[in-house]
């Protein structure tokens, strides 16, 4: 009897060894057996807090596992079950399991860009993030200034304050972060910019530059007129004139703006309207770049007040008035500057 169960016992052992042995080399086989071959990019996306079992579905899902119980034995073998890394990937070529489990628990991410444009406003700003199915939204349903607090308490108005740039981040990245860098950023620009500047320019502050830069960056035709565009800007607020800056006029007038700038809009009195109103607007326009901030802050030495365009992208700039209207009728009659 006892011979019997001695014998049953170590049967049982052999072939609890057996299967163990076997389905190691099953699972080392798999280990190193490509997927398939991805001829093009086949992207997929992991969120914060995917788990091993949920990693696997979602392979399973786009393709690129044939069946998840594999990869999910691996993955608890091998000890990365709780070290799944959100973020964006992109697979092309031949791939194996081990290779992919890998990549998904290591820094082998994909990283998304997104695009902050010169002479975007804080609204185009707010609706490219708002598109990007790859952020995380936080700000859905808060205002500018509600969104302004949770970056910095020292401005109450967004407009400008944003550095123009493209910024990297991985999937699940909130917008409140990216915002947060590119306002840091700018605030490193615009310092050291501020550090530089000319010693006569009429701006007591790096925030009144900004906003002049921002008209700057509107008003720019080509990228070698800015420190030319800035010296007509700064030459009229030395002087005490109006800037008449047609793009202030616009941002003014908000939605109500058609694409036609109408004479009844350049007499309508408002904050932005710098036809009516002499000095700056209270708030920048639009982001400057920091090639319109640095000529903003170093302008041109010219006596030029006054610039028309020429209908090439470039502009005319005149010292006088009777040499600005000669410009005008020359290259526009409906020349305003």
């Amino acid at each position: 009897m006892i011979s019997t169960i001695r014998f049953l016992f170590f049967a049982l052992i052999s072939g609890c060894a057996a299967i163990c042995v076997i389905a190691g080399a099953w699972l080392y086989y798999y280990s190193i057996t490509p997927l398939r071959s991805f001829d093009t990019i086949v992207q997929f996306e992991l969120p914060q807090g995917s788990s091993l079992q949920s990693v696997a579905r979602r392979l399973v899902t786009t393709n690129i596992l044939d069946e998840p119980w594999g990869f999910i034995a691996l993955g608890r073998i091998y000890g990365k079950a709780g070290q799944i890394k959100a973020g964006s990937y992109a697979l092309k070529g031949e791939l194996t399991p081990l290779a992919l489990l890998k990549k998904i628990t290591g820094n082998d991410y994909a990283q998304e860009s997104i695009v902050f444009i010169e002479g975007y406003t804080f609204k185009q700003i707010r609706k490219k993030l708002d598109e990007n199915k790859s952020i995380a939204h936080s700000t859905h349903g808060l205002s500018d200034a509600e969104v302004l607090r949770q970056i910095d308490r020292v401005y109450e108005n967004p407009e400008g304050l944003f550095y123009p740039d493209t910024y990297f981040f991985t999937a699940g990245t909130s917008d409140i972060k990216l915002l947060g860098r590119a306002y840091n950023l700018m605030q490193v620009h615009l310092k050291e910019s501020w550090a530089k500047r000319s010693p006569n320019v009429p701006f007591s502050s790096p925030y009144e530059a900004l906003i002049a830069a921002s008209i700057v960056e509107k008003e720019t035709g080509l990228k070698s007129e800015r420190a030319m565009i800035a010296a007509v800007v700064v030459n009229r607020l030395r002087l005490g004139m109006k800037l008449q800056a047609d793009p202030t006029v616009i941002y003014g007038m908000g939605d109500q703006f058609d694409g036609n700038l109408r004479k009844p809009d350049l007499t309508t009195d408002h904050p932005y309207n710098t036809y009516t109103r002499a000095g700056l607007p209270p708030t920048p326009i639009a982001m400057p770049s920091s090639a319109a901030i640095e000529a903003t802050l170093n302008p041109a030495k010219t006596a030029a007040l006054y610039y028309v365009s020429k209908g090439d992208g470039s502009s005319y700039f005149s010292a006088t008035l009777a040499e600005h209207n000669r410009a005008v009728a020359k290259y526009q009659k409906s020349g305003r500057h």
